[in-house]
């Protein structure tokens, strides 16, 4: 394979093309990328993100089914019983604090905005348990408005692809932003996150089977050899 892995003396114009040119190859890549909680409204996905912290989605699936029943609006969820809503999420982990979150974030939902989830970063924030990562998911997922969602997978792969060497959620957010256009910021999101799931994983990432291989500075860090390399992808879906 033909490689031009960027210099450390990379200018910005070249970063900002080899971003976007990383971008298209991931829409290739993953033409079906999409969020992979499962919701049916704007609610629904507030209370699946929250559920997602230190979890995998396919556990939050299994369990949402069974919550969204139970409990259809957010008046529902600010006048859960704690100990039966800690019941059915317990399997999350950290279920007492999610059912604070979840319940504090209902009551707020009733209190300041008659019970409607609201559309707007400045104002899901200020939710109890809502913070930029969360709020981001539920704009660009279920109000088509553009986020960036940096979780551990987007952090990871950023930094592996030289967009940033920030480590503070926030200033990665900013960064990788203004080499994306707004547009894609979602789909981007969705992206990255099923290329670290799938192909360019935290301990042993598979460089030798990576569409990205010839614009990743940090190829080289899991196995290049093809065969070996294929034996460490892995097949979604991970719903």
């Amino acid at each position: 394979m033909s490689r031009k892995v960027p210099s450390a003396a990379e200018s910005r114009l070249a970063l900002v093309r080899r971003a976007r040119r990383i971008n298209r190859i991931l829409a290739e890549t993953y033409p079906d990328a999409h969020c992979e909680l499962d919701f049916g409204n704007p609610l629904e996905l507030l209370v699946a993100t929250i559920l997602s912290a230190q979890c995998t989605d396919k556990r939050v699936n299994m369990v949402t089914p069974v919550l969204f029943a139970k409990y259809r609006t957010a008046a529902d969820f600010a006048a859960a019983d704690r100990a039966e809503l800690e019941g059915i999420i317990k399997s999350t982990g950290f279920f007492r604090a999610k059912a604070n979150s979840i319940i504090g974030m209902a009551q707020a939902l009733c209190e300041r905005h008659e019970g409607e989830v609201p559309g707007k970063l400045p104002e899901l924030v200020k939710l109890p348990g809502v913070g930029r990562k969360t709020a981001n998911v539920v704009l660009g997922n279920a109000f088509d408005v553009p986020g960036i969602t940096v979780d551990t997978h987007f952090q990871r792969l950023s930094r592996r692809f030289g967009w940033t060497t920030e480590t503070d959620p926030v200033k990665i957010e900013h960064e990788v932003g203004d080499l994306i256009p707004k547009s894609q910021w979602t789909m981007l999101s969705h992206r990255l996150i099923w290329h670290g799931r799938r192909i360019c994983q935290a301990r042993k990432p598979a460089c030798g089977a990576c569409p990205l291989a010839a614009l990743c500075p940090s190829y080289g860090t899991g196995p290049t050899d093809p065969d070996e390399a294929r034996k460490l992808v892995k097949a979604g879906p991970f719903s």
